[in-house]
């Protein structure tokens, strides 16, 4: 969830209804709250509770033609489509679709931005394009995904062809490429880092701050999104 003056949006719901609903009560949210969820592609992790959530709390969705094109966000409450690249608002808030290399549909990623502060987040993509550098370049806050180590995923249990998928141009980054991308986006201006969307077969927190410490002086404004709690509020000002 995402919160700038008056507005509040939620990007992607993967839970069960009632997972979401103690998720957000646990952070202080009524889902009534609310004033939309945008979602990044159609894969079940991201997108299995959009709909019931819209539907219940009549939130309004927005998503790529590709994404509805999906059919697993069919029956959501008030759609809203876009390409991916574009750029619009909900409220107060200002949001700009960013195309990424994933094996979905039509999927995107997410920068946010309310008054002079911009919020990155960056998950499911597979390698890094110029066009990712230059939509995250310059973000006060980015969340981004450290998924595999590239040596624990080559030695573990996934079958040959799941291996291939996440480690290919159009799956998941590694902790040396998120690593890289942060040198890659003038990171000396992040206040927040957020490291999310971590394997818990094919990676681990120190593999993660090994990759890390290789370009953060220092780890202290790291925050670690777990699976099971997620993270609390974090605030720019």
């Amino acid at each position: 969830m995402v919160e700038a003056g008056e507005t509040l949006v939620m990007i992607d719901c993967g839970f069960s209804l009632r997972e979401t609903v103690r998720r957000m009560e646990r952070l202080g949210v009524d889902p009534a709250q609310l004033q939309g969820i945008l979602v990044t592609h159609e894969h079940t992790d991201h997108c299995s509770g959009v709909s019931a959530l819209s539907r219940k709390y009549q939130i309004p969705v927005y998503l790529t033609h590709g994404t509805l094109g999906s059919g697993r966000c069919d029956n959501a409450f008030d759609v809203t489509l876009f390409n991916s690249d574009h750029h619009f608002t909900i409220g107060g808030m200002d949001i700009q679709a960013v195309a990424v290399p994933h094996d979905a549909r039509e999927p995107c990623q997410y920068r946010l931005s309310h008054n002079s502060l911009s919020l990155g987040v960056l998950t499911d993509l597979g390698s890094i394009t110029d066009h990712v550098i230059a939509s995250y370049t310059g973000c006060d806050a980015l969340l981004l995904e450290f998924n595999h180590d590239l040596h624990m995923l080559q030695a573990g249990s996934y079958p040959q062809h799941l291996k291939r998928r996440v480690a290919g141009d159009w799956g998941h980054l590694n902790n040396l490429q998120a690593a890289d991308l942060l040198l890659k986006i003038n990171h000396v201006g992040l206040r927040e880092l957020v490291v999310a969307h971590i394997s818990e077969k094919n990676n681990s927190r120190e593999m993660a701050e090994q990759a890390l410490s290789l370009v953060l002086p220092s780890l202290e404004k790291v925050t670690w999104a777990e699976q099971k709690l997620g993270f609390d509020w974090l605030e720019l000002a």
